[in-house]
């Protein structure tokens, strides 16, 4: 989307990612990585979404990329990445990851562009086809200036669940927040609640404002809001300092964290010399990713000392802050099961408090408000 934030930075931290403790309170240290066949997500411990009825993993998947031409992919989609996606799915199922959030918009801007909600939809029917398969589906409305009223929310929600070829979702949330007609979006996702088209029902990119007037108006239709999905991560922490991050936990609104490794560029994959290409190189650029080297060399010392890499040391990060679930963005099976590696462990406080100091020191980014 065409607007732009710029990075802010605070917040406090409250550690509770499964990790597992010694006597003293401390974490233990050195815990094995994570492999595929040990990262099995019991029901108990999955994270209900705020007030609502719906339980997701602690860890969920973001499906911007499948089928996308506009950001990812470089500009085109083919059979390879079709098949990639379909394997980033089916290990992510089969780390326990079984949270999917995607979106009417995603795979629909330029010819060559796969709805990622069809995707999805194929994906989940065809592991069902080899036996039971136990996922929670997220999708969104695109507030666009040309729908009016709560029936536009109920009539986008069909066609979504068509393409999804589900006859429910868990959640329904509102992409982003209209020019105008937002009392009747909202209605209409109490509708869509009421009429048992979804589970629970939520916001997506809104700030403090926003968010208790929408936590609000459905209150009086006895509705939960369940959720406010926003940018987050170790180097975007806007939401601890505008005070959506500090509403969601007065509100009971579990807060799902977009872009929570920025993109690949908390992954330590991309350097000065080798920066990211695409959209993603105008914002994370050589000169940024200079002034990331210190917190990054630290990221790594630190998860070097837990096995683990930084992708799992930047999730781990982000939900020690409590009330938060990432939904990293997984285009192959390698993806996904690095990301499984974040789960079963937790930094201690004092990791978490030097982490978010070292990010303090970057300055300058600017980050789109699409990213999920």
């Amino acid at each position: 989307m065409a607007a732009a934030w710029s990075m802010q930075v605070g917040g406090g931290c409250r550690c509770s990612f499964g990790g597992r403790r010694a006597a003293s309170g401390k974490a233990v240290r050195r815990l094995p990585v994570i492999r595929a066949s040990a990262a099995k997500v019991e029901e108990e411990e999955k994270v209900r979404l705020g007030e609502s009825s719906v339980a997701v993993s602690k860890l969920g998947i973001g499906a911007w990329s499948w089928g996308d031409t506009t950001y990812w992919n470089d500009s085109e989609w083919d059979d390879r990445r079709l098949k990639e996606a379909k394997a980033a799915f089916d290990a992510s199922v089969d780390n326990g990851m079984t949270f999917f959030d995607t979106a009417e918009v995603y795979g629909t801007a330029l010819m060559g562009a796969v709805n990622s909600e069809s995707l999805l939809g194929d994906f989940i029917r065809e592991r069902k086809e080899k036996g039971e398969v136990d996922v929670v589906v997220a999708t969104k409305f695109a507030a666009l200036p040309w729908r009016f009223g709560r029936g536009s929310v109920l009539s986008a929600l069909k066609n979504s669940l068509g393409r999804l070829g589900l006859p429910s979702v868990e959640l329904y949330q509102l992409h982003w927040p209209g020019l105008w007609g937002n009392e009747g979006y909202l209605d209409g996702l109490a509708d869509a609640y009421e009429q048992g088209l979804v589970k629970a029902v939520g916001v997506s990119n809104y700030n403090e404002k926003r968010l208790r007037d929408a936590h609000a108006r459905l209150k009086k239709r006895r509705v939960p809001l369940a959720a406010n999905q926003v940018n987050y991560s170790l180097i975007y922490r806007t939401p601890e300092l505008n005070g959506v991050k500090q509403a969601c936990d007065e509100l009971g609104v579990t807060l799902i964290a977009y872009s929570p490794i920025a993109q690949g560029v908390l992954s330590g994959k991309y350097t000065p010399e080798k920066p990211p290409t695409g959209p993603r190189g105008n914002t994370y650029t050589p000169e940024f990713l200079t002034k990331l080297q210190p917190l990054m060399n630290r990221i790594k010392e630190i998860g070097a000392s837990y096995g683990k890499n930084p992708t799992q040391v930047s999730l781990n990060w982000l939900a020690c802050q409590g009330n938060v679930v990432p939904i990293p963005g997984a285009k192959n099976a390698v993806q996904a099961m690095e990301f499984a590696g974040a789960l079963g462990w937790s930094l201690t406080a004092d990791e978490v408090e030097e982490l978010r100091t070292l990010a303090r020191e970057i300055k300058g980014i600017k980050m789109p408000i699409e990213e999920s």
